[in-house]
């Protein structure tokens, strides 16, 4: 997915405390660079900086980040000659979304299956009305008008 301006993730959310990839294909990469780094943080305060030797592959530069905690993840990137790419004094700034905890089970907590099963009873009633709906709007029309016509089997 390309957010911004030669940049991709290789996932739809960056979301606190996860892996993600990066890869990189602007100024940098178009001027041949051989080696390039980048130079990121979280938060407005750019929180935690570090430096990481990006990997030099035939669709860009790539490196696998594990995103810390913050509103932002914040970067630039930087080359062998301390040459920068910081998107015109600006940096790259994207969003970071937090964990939905609801989502998380922890390993010394008991799974209740009663809520699975609620979960697997829910979606057969909504599949059943699905098929019903779809039921009543193909064949009402050919009811009311007459052009309902049962099929035969020969014997």
């Amino acid at each position: 997915m390309e957010l911004k301006k030669n940049i991709f993730f290789n996932t739809d959310k960056l979301i606190e405390n996860s892996k993600v990839k990066i890869s990189y294909t602007g100024k940098l990469f178009q001027d041949a660079s051989e080696e390039v780094s980048i130079h990121y943080g979280f938060g407005n305060n750019w929180d935690n900086v570090n430096d990481i030797k990006m990997e030099k592959t035939e669709l860009g530069f790539q490196a696998e980040i594990e995103l810390g905690e913050g509103e932002t993840f914040n970067f630039c990137f930087r080359n062998e000659n301390n040459v920068w790419d910081n998107n015109e004094c600006q940096n790259y700034v994207f969003p970071l979304e937090k964990i939905q905890n609801e989502l998380i089970v922890l390993d010394n907590e008991p799974v209740s299956l009663g809520s699975a099963k609620k979960l697997r009873k829910s979606y057969l009633w909504n599949k059943k009305i699905r098929l019903a709906v779809y039921k009543i709007i193909t064949y009402l029309p050919k009811l009311i008008s007459g052009n309902y016509k049962r099929k035969l089997v020969n014997n």
